[in-house]
């Protein structure tokens, strides 16, 4: 299998920058230089066609990988409510339309919830991670989840997406009232890098 090489920066897969940040924030303890495909010129937008988060994931990392000629970590996040039969799920970022928003995906999410009880509001996040390397071939993937409950109104301003309306029953807290650092201990997608840092860090030379 091939390696990193470690004067070279490990690039996510995403133009989020938000998303780009927190992954940047997990792995920049270990030493990992993390570059956007935002920093590269000409990289075409990869049509999120997968019907799962893993297909997304790996399609995002490998396609980049050919384009940029790279290393890629790509991941493909989102919410399933169990009311709504798993939605948003893989449509979490457009939830609303092709010109989604934070605010216009929670506006739709809330206006589905209406009148579902709290003991009928629980769901997850699902963080789906994959790695490719230049040749677009993945030499790692990893999942995690983390469940919760919605809540009716926003709560906190930190995170992004539907952190505001996103509970921890056990915490008390919406991820819109975590701190950052808490976040990246208690979320799906910190829960992820938990798992896919050890084997990540392998991969360099």
């Amino acid at each position: 299998m091939s390696s990193i090489p470690r004067e070279q920066p490990l690039v996510v897969g995403s133009r989020n920058r938000h998303k780009v940040q927190e992954i940047a924030d997990l792995l920049r303890p270990k030493g990992v230089d993390v570059k956007s495909i935002a920093d590269f010129d000409g990289v075409p937008e990869v049509e999120e066609t997968g019907t799962t988060f893993a297909e997304n994931a790996a399609k995002k990392a490998g396609e980049t990988a050919i384009a940029i000629g790279q290393w890629v970590l790509a991941e493909d996040s989102g919410l399933s409510v169990d009311a709504l039969d798993g939605a948003p799920g893989v449509y979490s970022a457009r939830y609303s339309g092709p010109a989604a928003t934070d605010d216009s995906n929670n506006e739709k999410l809330m206006l589905e919830l209406a009148g579902v009880p709290d003991t009928r509001r629980s769901g997850h996040y699902v963080c789906h991670v994959a790695v490719a390397d230049p040749t677009g071939h993945i030499a790692l993937t990893v999942e995690a989840r983390c469940r919760g409950r919605l809540t009716d109104a926003p709560r906190g301003t930190n995170g992004f997406g539907y952190d505001p309306y996103f509970l921890l029953p056990e915490y008390h807290r919406t991820f819109g009232e975590l701190s950052p650092i808490v976040k990246q201990i208690l979320s799906h997608r910190g829960r992820a890098f938990q798992r896919v840092i050890p084997r990540l860090m392998r991969l360099f030379e």
